[in-house]
Parts: structure tokens; C-alpha cells; sequence
């Protein structure tokens, strides 16, 4: 099922099909290796929704939802 990343729910995987936006936006994903092929797990959402914190890349990033609604995910199952 695809989706955008701020539509996940804690505890939720998924791997990243596209990144849309351009310019500045979607450099600065693709600098935070959000990039197509790598996968992520939604760790935290923030009382409000904002801001999310994703595991990727071995790593922990925290994104605004309005960035994260830039990136279309695959949900794995």
C-alpha cells in the first residue's frame, strides 16, 4: 500500500518510493538520505503530529510533517 510518510502511524515501516518537491526541500531530504530504496520506521509522533522522528539509514532523524508529506512511502506489512 503506498502512502505519504506523514500519513504513518507509530511503529510503522516502510520503504521510500519517491521524493517529490523541489529545489531546497528535496535536496535537504536527499542530503538526510531520504532517498529512494531506504527504509523507515516511524518512532515517534509528537502530540500534535509535529514533528515525526523516523529511524533510517542507522540512524534517528526528526522531519516536520509538511516535509514529510514530500516523501511517498511503500507500507510493508
Amino acid at each position: 500500500m503506498t502512502k505519504l510518510l506523514n500519513e504513518f502511524s507509530v511503529g510503522e515501516r516502510g520503504v521510500v518510493k519517491t521524493v517529490s518537491g523541489e529545489g531546497k526541500i528535496r535536496r535537504r531530504l536527499f542530503d538526510m538520505g531520504v532517498t529512494p530504496g531506504a527504509e523507515v520506521l516511524l518512532r515517534k509522533k509528537a502530540p500534535l503530529g509535529d514533528p515525526l522522528e523516523i529511524s533510517i539509514r542507522g540512524y534517528e532523524l526528526t522531519l516536520r510533517s509538511s516535509e514529510a508529506a514530500y516523501v511517498t512511502m511503500e507500507a510493508k506489512q
